[in-house]
């Protein structure tokens, strides 16, 4: 008998852990994939491959890093207008003034990093709601990015244009008997990134001190430990992540459009979510996120496969939201 019971609570232990979570996101992946697969003969081209890679590129890199302000109890809804609005200033700097591309590179990641200083720096010090700080700063982006450019549409150098190459970073086109091959080799960086990334959640400083903000804030700050230094350092890890996805976005899509970007910060922090980043805080999982935003690129390139709109993608992963939410709930309870 207490063996049983034993057996019992370690069958109900691992259902409530994050791991039990993950491993359900997975096989939601492969049936959707064999259903895809199965019901339409032209997900099965490769350039299907290549294009849910470009889908996962700046979404992927933004929700990385908007897991680490979850994880303290935090949010960031700048991400999605931050990446538009670096895209285009760095864009314009290129076209107009004549930066070398590699100035421009550094220009849009440190707009990144400053914008989630600022984030982290006010929420942690003031204690502004971190919801309504980043509204705010989403309102920013969009507003500066659009004025600084005076509206114009961005392009990044393409074809022939000097710095071009730099594109080959994540779509590198090979030529083969049969023509020219996209291969997407930006999917190699991204699995690297995502390996960093959980080194640097799980087994470093920096990740246990971010993690235990989101647990007990309090008692961390009874230990001793720069609370306000970590908590900016969660936010400036997602700044730096955004200013990354401006270059991934601009590698990839040919043009950058002011106005755009609102909405790009729900994909990446639905993925967090559904992967098994706590909305309480307190944990999180960088493979639980990359695996959510596989999903999501999933349903956005596959739906369209099967004969059902953008409408669907966004009803079906809400409902994966509602029901990682509510397995969080319950893990927690």
């Amino acid at each position: 008998m207490e063996i049983t019971s034993k057996s019992r609570k370690s069958s109900s232990s691992f259902i409530r852990s994050s791991a039990f979570q993950r491993l359900i996101i997975i096989a939601v992946i492969v049936l959707l994939y064999i259903f895809f697969y199965a019901k339409s003969p032209s997900f099965r081209r490769y350039t299907t491959v290549v294009q849910i890679c470009s889908n996962m590129y700046y979404t992927l890199l933004m929700a990385i890093g908007v897991t680490f302000p979850l994880i303290t109890g935090g949010n960031d809804l700048s991400m999605g207008t931050g990446l538009i609005c670096y895209s285009l200033i760095g864009s314009y700097m290129i076209r107009i003034n004549g930066w070398p591309l590699w100035a421009a590179i550094m220009l849009t990641v440190g707009m990144g990093v400053l914008m989630g200083t600022i984030n982290g720096v006010i929420i942690a010090k003031l204690e502004i709601p971190p919801f309504i700080m980043t509204l705010a700063s989403m309102m920013f982006c969009r507003g500066m990015g659009s004025i600084l450019t005076n509206s114009y549409s961005g392009t990044w150098p393409d074809g022939a244009d000097p710095g071009a190459g730099f594109r080959n970073a994540f779509r590198l086109i090979v030529q083969t008997p049969n023509g020219r091959m996209p291969v997407p080799i930006g999917m190699v960086w991204m699995i690297l990134l995502v390996i960093i990334m959980t080194i640097v959640l799980n087994h470093t400083r920096v990740g246990r001190y971010i993690i235990a903000i989101g647990s007990n804030k309090e008692a961390l700050k009874l230990s001793g430990v720069n609370v306000f230094k970590w908590h900016v350092f969660a936010y400036i890890i997602s700044g730096f992540m955004t200013g990354l996805a401006a270059i991934a976005y601009a590698a990839t899509f040919p043009n950058i459009t002011p106005g755009q970007g609102a909405g790009f910060e729900l994909n990446a922090i639905g993925a967090a979510i559904i992967g098994g980043t706590s909305m309480t805080g307190g944990s999180g999982s960088v493979f639980g996120t990359f695996l959510g935003v596989l999903l999501i690129a999933l349903l956005q390139v596959g739906l369209p496969f099967v004969g059902l709109n953008a409408d669907w993608q966004l009803l079906i992963t809400g409902c994966i939201l509602l029901a990682a939410v509510t397995i969080d709930k319950m893990r927690n309870s």
